[in-house]
């Protein structure tokens, strides 16, 4: 006797799950646990990280983070306001900027401004500001864009409007445009935080004291200092801390935006 679509795919189901819990299972009858423990569990190497990991090197990557972000989202506005112009040496300037620095790794853009500005300029930054304009020169070409896609997206009868009131284009743009733009890239802005939050991580590379450390930082100098995967499993855990609200946050915005939409169409219906 033939048997239904839906009693072939509860069958399907139930084998993959079965497999799934033999697979499980063999792997944790072959494991060797003690070595685990050991290189990931280990009690003393976790003691040894706290408090620091979240007073210094878990404040420092958000501290970092923060600077670049809003150095980031200040220069990604200008560079959105000069790709929109009808000026084209605007234009032309934007343009080359995001295209570069979309380009090109952000490791590069550390070593830049750590070792080479530097050394050609003798112009030397602490390491907050070093940081700041580091992820906030990748991070704006990125934001840049999001955000001439989210002014694009207002309509233009907004515009229209306001300047039937006797405003004038800069003063629309910045009192009605940029307002709804920003309600609108929230979700894709949050993302770019992230992004930022992980890139933070670079910083390692250029030298910090202790009290600088930011989280890969201080799970890699962990590692050297007991031989234990340990701390670097905190130092993931750590950024999960800083990530997950985050993420939680972007899919929040975004189906809040998606239901505005759709009270938008049914009005407008």
């Amino acid at each position: 006797m033939a048997i239904s679509k839906r009693k072939r795919r509860q069958r399907i189901q139930l084998a993959q799950y079965a497999l799934l819990v033999i697979v499980v299972t063999v792997l944790a009858l072959v494991a060797d646990w003690s070595t685990i423990n050991r290189a990931f569990l280990n009690v003393d190497a976790a003691s040894a990280q706290f408090p620091g990991i979240i007073t210094t090197s878990l404040k420092n990557t958000v501290i970092y983070t923060a600077l670049g972000f809003a150095v980031g989202l200040g220069l990604g506005l200008v560079l959105a306001l000069m790709k929109l112009s009808s000026v084209p040496p605007y234009r032309w300037i934007a343009t080359i900027y995001i295209e570069f620095f979309r380009g090109i790794p952000a490791l590069l853009v550390f070593i830049a401004l750590g070792f080479g500005v530097p050394l050609a300029f003798g112009l030397v930054f602490d390491i907050y500001s070093t940081a700041a304009l580091a992820l906030g020169s990748v991070g704006a070409a990125y934001m840049a864009e999001t955000i001439r896609a989210g002014i694009q997206a207002v309509p233009p009868g907004q515009v229209e409007a306001a300047r039937s009131l006797g405003m004038s284009e800069g003063r629309a743009m910045i009192t009605i445009v940029i307002p709804q733009a920003f309600r609108i890239i929230l979700p894709p802005l949050t993302n770019e935080l992230i992004l930022l939050t992980k890139d933070s991580s670079l910083i390692y590379l250029l030298g910090v004291a202790r009290d600088e450390y930011e989280l890969t930082k201080w799970g890699r100098e962990g590692l050297n200092a007991t031989g234990s995967m340990t701390p670097i499993l905190l130092a993931g855990l750590c950024y999960l801390i800083i990530t997950l609200p985050l993420g939680y946050l972007s899919r929040y915005l975004e189906r809040r935006a998606g239901r505005k939409s759709d009270r938008g169409l049914e009005v407008e219906a």
